[in-house]
């Protein structure tokens, strides 16, 4: 069964000239009496001007949604979702953002090949078509490659302990640069240790 709040049990909202004046009170000031205490902890359940919260409400809630925003953007543990946490994983971003792959310009490609296909040359088309599905077998390749050295990496580093990554990195490696989330801290070359 839900327990109702009673009004001992709720957080009381004091305004900045409430919480002022309540420490100011000491030597030399009368003690509130109880029926002021009372009405100074007594609040409506609902808020006299309901737009007016609502309002604030969302202000608060987008000013939150920035800050997780900009923290997953930086890479703060705090604000990544749980499949980019923790040590191994920022090894893994920070050594696949290091690299270059062959992945990376997959996307152009493709795009460049679409625009291949409208050209009505019917050999132009095929050779597209070939030259994208080799890149593709490329890209898969190193993929593989990486996936492969990683694991050996985070054994040496991690022991036992090292997670399975390969699909984790494979991922982040076909990715454009500046589209990755979170944002890479390293500069191209810059492998961590």
């Amino acid at each position: 069964m839900a327990k109702h709040p009673t009004n001992s049990e709720e957080p009381s909202a004091e305004t900045l000239e409430e919480t002022q004046a309540r420490l100011k009170a000491g030597k030399g000031v009368p003690t509130p009496s109880r029926a002021e205490q009372e009405a100074a902890r007594k609040r409506p359940l609902v808020p006299n001007d309901r737009k007016e919260a609502t309002k604030a409400a969302k202000a608060k809630e987008a000013e939150a949604r920035e800050r997780a925003r900009i923290g997953m953007a930086a890479g703060d543990e705090r604000y990544l979702p749980m499949r980019d946490r923790g040590p191994q994983k920022k090894f893994v971003r920070d050594y696949v953002d290091a690299r270059f792959s062959i992945g990376e310009i997959l996307i152009p490609v493709m795009f460049a090949v679409i625009i291949l296909t409208f050209i009505p040359n019917a050999q132009v088309q095929a050779i597209g078509i070939l030259a994208l599905w080799s890149f593709f077998l490329i890209a898969i390749v190193d993929v593989v490659i990486l996936g492969q050295m990683l694991t050996r990496k985070l054994r040496a580093k991690y022991g036992e302990k090292a997670e399975r990554v390969r699909w984790y990195a494979a991922m982040r490696a076909l990715q454009l640069r500046m589209l990755r989330l979170p944002k890479p801290q390293v500069r191209r070359g810059q492998y961590p240790s």
